[in-house]
């Protein structure tokens, strides 16, 4: 691995830290105003603007070289935030893995896999439109 993927990699922890903050301020703000499915809804959707925007500003400054390398990255990128998904969210905060589970239920309105798709395929999406 060379020095822009292992980069990369570790800029996962700032997405986490993005993601966090996103979910706390739907918590504290937002949340309590809106019915949870919207609120949930309009996380997601900020989360994803939010990786976004970050991953492009970092992309200013350390390219990514190939296709390959991007898929790698995303790749990782969606196995760390669903390790941390389940894992923080099951053993730390002691959601039950039905609840965990529900997220992903696009039948019932919950758009979570979205952002998964997303944050898999935006390092292959900077790569190929920068």
């Amino acid at each position: 691995m060379n020095s822009v993927t292992i980069f990369y990699l570790l800029a996962w922890f700032i997405l986490m830290i993005i993601a966090i903050a996103n979910g706390l301020v739907r918590e504290k703000l937002y949340g309590k105003l809106l019915p949870e499915l919207v609120s949930h809804q309009l996380s997601t959707l900020s989360g994803i603007f939010l990786t976004g925007l970050l991953v492009w500003f970092l992309n200013l400054n350390w390219t990514i070289e190939n296709s390959n390398q991007a898929w790698l990255i995303g790749c990782f990128w969606l196995l760390f935030t669903v390790a941390f998904e389940f894992g923080f969210g099951h053993y730390i905060i002691g959601h039950s893995w039905q609840r965990l589970f529900a997220d992903y239920n696009i039948f019932r309105g919950r758009i979570w896999i979205l952002f998964l798709i997303w944050i898999c395929v935006l390092p292959f999406l900077l790569y190929k439109f920068s």
